[in-house]
């Protein structure tokens, strides 16, 4: 029999769960150790005679592909084929505005949409943070304040999220897996969801799944997709990261301006003018920085 197209749409231990072209979903595990596959992957599989399991033989290639280093300092996919970043923040923990741009500037790699949800509306004064989002607004971001707690504003983010396939990110705290909790129809919903994928109870350990929500879209869940740090390996993937000083880097003087003390910047210009925000600019610097300094150690 012919291998089959296949998506892997749940983790656990040492096996996956596969959703087949004619959409029965199989338990499989993958050929040989080299081959490594993530949810989210396309796959071929074909079926294990006499075994109710598959054999993953090939992942297809990546559209889109979520990485952080190992301990190694290797590449380590976590999730792939999504096309996008919710980046969550939230009153308590205290935002921080620049771990939200570097998911931004991630998402601005990837080539994929992105959104900003300020969760945990309900612990705050609703004039909170309305600067900072109102940035994002300005610059074409989707950005939706919510309450995954009393639901308030679930249904905005649920609209966002529609026919997309996307991963939620944040700091840990801000309420990521309440508002999957939510956007699934709550707890025992996204728990009966899991168990389905797993097909092994509700004790099985999942590493990552794909939940497809009840009112359509679909969210690859994982601890490691929930809280990874993006990292940018150079200033021109940071440029490429932050959509109005790309855009406005193309009016600077010199074309390999990196927009910090160069003369005839216009970057600097629009944001001593207005049109830049003064916060996300120093964001841009803080990351450019960052990846500097990285890049100097490698």
């Amino acid at each position: 029999m012919a291998d089959e197209y296949a998506q892997v749409i749940a983790t656990f231990s040492r096996r996956m769960q596969l959703r087949l072209s004619s959409g029965e979903e199989v338990t499989a595990r993958i050929k040989g150790k080299r081959l490594k596959a993530v949810c989210g992957d396309q796959v071929e599989a074909e079926p294990i005679a006499q075994e109710s399991d598959w054999l993953i033989t090939r992942v297809l290639d990546r559209e889109t592909a979520l990485t952080r280093p190992n301990l190694r300092g290797q590449a380590e996919v976590l999730a792939a084929n999504f096309d996008l970043l919710v980046a969550v923040a939230a009153p308590q923990p205290p935002p921080d505005w620049f771990i939200v741009d570097r998911y931004l500037a991630a998402a601005e790699n990837l080539g994929i949409a992105a959104m900003v949800v300020y969760n945990k509306t309900d612990l705050t004064d609703p004039s909170s943070e309305k600067a900072d989002l109102e940035d994002y607004s300005r610059i074409g971001y989707v950005a939706i304040r919510c309450s995954a707690a009393s639901g308030e504003g679930m249904p905005e983010v649920q609209a966002a999220i529609d026919s997309h396939t996307a991963i939620i990110v944040g700091q840990s705290g801000v309420g990521k897996s309440s508002m999957i909790n939510q956007l699934m129809g709550g707890e025992e919903q996204l728990t009966a969801a899991i168990s389905a994928k797993t097909g092994e109870g509700k004790h099985t350990t999942v590493n990552s799944v794909m939940l497809e929500l009840p009112n359509g879209g679909k969210v690859i869940d994982s601890p490691g997709v929930r809280d990874f740090a993006p990292a940018l390996g150079s200033a021109p993937d940071v440029i490429r990261g932050f959509r109005e000083v790309d855009e406005f880097g193309h009016q600077c003087r010199f074309a390999n301006c990196q927009h910090l003390r160069e003369p005839g910047c216009a970057v600097k210009r629009a944001v001593d003018e207005g049109p830049i925000s003064p916060r996300r600019y120093e964001s841009y610097r803080r990351l450019l920085n960052l990846t500097s300094k990285l890049d100097a150690r490698s």
